[in-house]
C-alpha cells in the first residue's frame, strides 16, 4: 500500500519548486549548476567564549536533493560554496556557512527530497 503521507509530501514540494521558486546559480569551485530555489531565511543562537548569546539569521534556500548535482555527480551541500541569485539588476551572492558548529544544511522533509541550505550574503555585484 502506498504510503499516502509521502505522496503528498512529494506533491507539496513539486508544487513549491513549480510555483514558490526562482532559479539561483549553485557553486562549488569551478562546478556550477542552475537549480530553483525557495528562498528562506533561519535564526541560530549561539554563546560565545564569553557566554554572551550571539543571534544570527541566515538567507536560506530550500533546494531539491535531485537537483543538486555539480560536475555530472550527486552533491551535498559544502562550507564555501556560493550561490549567486539575480534580482532587480543585481546579483547577490551568499557563502553557505553556519554559525559556530552549526550544520550548513539540514533536510528540510521528513523523506529526505529537499535540503535547506543556509547561507551568509558575502557580496553583490552589478548585473
Amino acid at each position: 500500500m502506498a504510503d499516502l503521507l509521502k505522496t503528498g509530501s512529494d506533491w507539496l514540494e513539486e508544487q513549491r519548486k513549480k510555483h514558490c521558486s526562482t532559479t539561483v546559480t549553485y557553486r562549488r569551485g569551478e562546478d556550477s549548476v542552475e537549480v530553483n530555489a525557495t528562498i528562506g531565511r533561519g535564526e541560530f543562537e549561539v554563546e560565545s567564549d564569553y557566554g554572551v548569546i550571539e543571534r544570527t539569521e541566515s538567507r536560506d534556500f530550500l533546494i531539491l536533493a535531485a537537483d543538486l548535482v555539480l560536475g555530472g555527480v550527486a552533491a551535498m551541500p559544502q562550507r564555501g560554496d556560493r550561490i549567486r541569485e539575480a534580482d532587480d539588476g543585481k546579483t547577490y551572492v551568499y557563502e553557505v556557512m553556519a554559525p559556530g558548529s552549526e550544520p550548513v544544511w539540514r533536510y528540510s522533509d521528513p523523506y529526505r527530497k529537499t535540503l535547506r541550505v543556509h547561507t551568509k550574503h558575502v557580496e553583490t555585484d552589478p548585473t
